[in-house]
């Protein structure tokens, strides 16, 4: 697991030993742990990174362990705080559970112990977190439209995205084109409190050279040949908001140093100016190029690639989620031929999934419409696909022996059934959460379930739903 991922856990006591016990027993469950010795100074930690699970003594040095608590949940009320007592202060550690602590534990306390009330904290986290990015899929659907997938690594994404909409911290976006980079860039925006800002997208390498800073950073009337009137730069269309700057690896050096000054200073200086504007913009960047080695190449600057990097989202390729294809190619199809009940070959469909699709997500949805538009608007067959996905599926080297064998013992439609069950076990049996997860529609959905004859199974979790619900 990255490390962005992890449960991050903050120790706060005024006894070494104690935080270095605590740390031992965090790293040994996968968190990312630190530390801190008071209250002062685990509250500056708050702010530049916000942990998931705060373990804290009850008596600091001067703040109490109650006083954090208190900050703790005023700044981060999802985080998940335990007290650590000793046993006359135990009626305290009840009245800080009171206010919003998850738990206590005495002092000295077993390490069998420590670790099981670290594990049922982390397991609330990530339940919380599983069902807040559910609901969003829903909610948002619009805005997450295009992001289809419960391949592990996908999901890994959505939980990147849940963590980081309502964050300013830059976020780097890493992977090949056509893989839904700005999806994932509106995705972080549109989910969290800055919704409702500006958020403008700026494919870095189409800008001009010549023009490349006075459309960043505006510019002043006369600053140059045809400048008649004064103009805003993108920078300041996104004041407030989230700017997006696609293709980031395509900025010469010169443009990349004036970037980094705004980013440093949080001003623009528009062309033809004296005057600096200032700026706040959260920065969203994007690239299909390894920086790293870009910036050891001395093609992209260094101090900008670690202003950028603060947190990095890596989109998969689409050879490494194949998994997601079925669901993907269905998705598109309800796009282009909504109501046709298009069905998909075995043979289209293994095709499909032994192409190494270099153009990724791109590609995929391109191959869907030509098939759609040349097709006879009843099935999609081989004959439908480009001549590249036709070549390829009948020399098959792009199968990994993994893919061939899931294929042959398995089969094409066995797949899509199993994927839609575990889908519907995620939902809960909800038929409409279902749908969106899988990125298809209701109608389609239903003759899914009746194709694969699971109507029954979906019909049992609905009621199992319900009748939890009414318990409760």
């Amino acid at each position: 697991m990255s490390a962005e991922l992890k449960i991050r856990l903050l120790v706060v006591d005024d006894e070494q030993s104690i935080r270095r016990l605590c740390m031992t027993i965090g790293n040994s469950l996968g968190f990312a742990c630190t530390e801190a010795e008071s209250a002062e100074s685990a509250a500056t930690r708050l702010d530049a990174d916000a942990p998931d699970l705060v373990l804290t003594d009850l008596k600091l040095p001067s703040q109490s362990g109650v006083e954090l608590l208190r900050k703790i949940k005023a700044m981060l009320p999802r985080t998940e705080v335990a007290i650590m007592t000793g046993h006359g202060s135990i009626e305290s550690a009840v009245d800080a559970m009171k206010l919003g602590a998850y738990d206590y534990i005495e002092k000295p306390f077993r390490v069998e112990k420590m670790r099981l009330l670290l594990q049922r904290m982390a397991e609330k986290i990530r339940l919380v977190t599983e069902n807040e990015f559910l609901r969003e899929r829903v909610s948002t659907e619009e805005n997450l439209d295009g992001i289809i997938g419960t391949s592990a690594n996908i999901q890994d994404v959505l939980r990147m995205i849940s963590r980081l909409k309502d964050t300013r911290t830059p976020v780097l976006i890493s992977g090949e084109s056509g893989t839904g980079k700005e999806l994932v860039a509106r995705a972080i925006h549109f989910h969290g409190s800055m919704a409702q800002t500006p958020f403008v997208a700026v494919d870095c390498g189409s800008l001009v050279p010549t023009l490349m800073e006075s459309e960043l950073f505006g510019y002043e009337k006369g600053a140059f040949t045809g400048a008649s009137r004064s103009k805003a730069g993108l920078f300041q269309a996104a004041h407030g908001g989230t700017i997006f700057l696609d293709e980031i690896g395509e900025l010469p050096l010169e443009m990349q140093a004036k970037l980094l000054r705004v980013l440093q200073e949080k001003e623009v200086r528009p062309v033809g100016s004296n005057e600096k504007v200032n700026v706040d913009v959260r920065v969203i960047a994007a690239t299909n190029r390894d920086l790293e080695t870009a910036y050891r190449d001395g093609t992209f600057r260094k101090d900008l690639y670690f202003r950028l990097n603060v947190v990095t989202v890596h989109l998969p390729a689409l050879r490494d989620r194949r998994s997601d294809i079925p669901m993907l190619v269905h998705h598109f199809l309800d796009r282009y031929a909504r109501g046709d009940n298009l069905h998909v070959t075995p043979a289209a469909m293994k095709s499909l999934l032994g192409y190494d699709w270099p153009g990724n997500i791109r590609e995929l949805e391109n191959c869907v419409a030509r098939a759609v538009t040349l097709g006879d608007r009843r099935i999609i067959d081989v004959s439908d696909l480009p001549p590249a996905i036709r070549t390829d599926q009948a020399s098959s080297l792009a199968l990994s022996p993994t893919d061939t064998a899931s294929l042959s013992t398995t089969g094409l439609a066995e797949m899509e059934r199993m994927t839609i069950l575990r889908v519907f076990e995620q939902a809960n049996g909800d038929k409409a959460l279902a749908g969106r997860m899988l990125g298809i529609s209701r109608a389609t959905l239903y003759r899914k379930l009746k194709r694969y004859n699971i109507s029954a199974k979906a019909e049992a979790l609905e009621d199992e739903t319900e009748a939890q619900a009414a318990s409760h």
